[in-house]
């Protein structure tokens, strides 16, 4: 969907001016890939109209090779967001019966997953209606028949549910057919009932999962697999201008690590490293690194360079 994002921090009653973006979990963790050198495809529904001409030309302009319903009858969902300093934004959704809430099962059947290894899905999808709730579990059936690995962010939002007990439960169906989940610890204490990062993965590793880490904010990250744990320290930055999208740059370190064979801590510590890189930066996905920019930013972290912690 497409974001207007505010331009000074306070209620969005209060602000006057708006920078449009594209915007959505998924298509930053996309975009994050991309910019290290892997490939990605993106399933949408948008409408045709002006906003969905605006994603799809964002989208070529990243080089995201789309699978693309245009709708004729629908329209292209929007949000308004507050610019946040620290925590969550305050975020007002304009998508209940858009274009991409009448995603069908039937419009991904002739998705291609030849030469695809894994498949990331979020909780957002299954959030906006019926439909899209089917979609994701039929994606995640394809994947699975074509042997691809599948990584989950829940990114919650209580908001776009018809109730919070239909989301936990629907939410942990999902997770349950997963193998990489990366849960917020706010996430973890609401749909698990604990919010302690050991008991959470202890829980989504007991339904199948092969790793699971908690993003812990400030405190950095826990993170299980059958045979490892361990914490990890968030990295340090030298500004927070934005904390929109920490988490979908921490799920791009995640999903690299793994297509890269990278080891574990590795693969977190680089999740860690992009979190850092995109807060530092205002936008959804402005701050996600290509290769060098990571590298950088890893060396002089080692060097000492940035004394204050996020």
């Amino acid at each position: 969907m497409v974001m207007f994002v505010a331009d000074t921090p306070g209620p969005l009653e209060e602000v006057e001016h708006f920078t449009r973006r594209l915007a959505g979990a998924e298509i930053n963790v996309a975009i994050g890939l991309l910019r290290l050198g892997h490939q990605a495809a993106y399933v949408t529904r948008l409408g045709n109209d002006t906003l969905g001409r605006y994603i799809k030309s964002k989208l070529d302009a990243e080089g995201i090779s789309a699978h693309i319903i245009h709708d004729d009858q629908y329209f292209t969902g929007f949000q308004l967001k507050e610019k946040a300093m620290d925590g969550d934004p305050v975020v007002d959704y304009y998508r209940q019966n858009s274009a991409a809430s009448h995603l069908s099962p039937a419009d991904v059947e002739d998705v291609n997953f030849s030469g695809a290894h894994l498949l990331h899905v979020t909780g957002i999808p299954p959030a906006l209606s019926p439909e899209s709730r089917a979609v994701t579990f039929r994606m995640i059936q394809k994947a699975r028949e074509a042997g691809l690995l599948v990584s989950f962010d829940p990114n919650l939002r209580p908001g776009l549910w018809e109730s919070r007990e239909t989301m936990i439960e629907i939410i942990n169906e999902i997770a349950g057919q997963c193998d990489f989940i990366l849960p917020g610890y706010k996430e973890g204490l609401m749909l698990t009932g604990s919010g302690d990062p050991e008991a959470i993965a202890e829980h989504y590793l007991s339904c199948g999962a092969k790793m699971v880490t908690v993003k812990l904010g400030r405190k950095g990250s826990y993170t299980q697999s059958r045979d490892e744990k361990f914490y990890q320290d968030c990295k340090p930055v030298d500004r927070v201008s934005d904390t929109v999208g920490a988490g979908d740059g921490f799920a791009v370190g995640i999903i690299s690590g793994i297509l890269e064979g990278l080891p574990l801590y590795r693969t977190v510590e680089r999740a860690n490293a992009i979190g850092a890189l995109q807060i530092r930066q205002e936008g959804d996905n402005e701050g996600l690194p290509d290769r060098e920019k990571l590298a950088l930013y890893l060396e002089e972290v080692e060097n000492g360079a940035f004394t204050n912690g996020y």
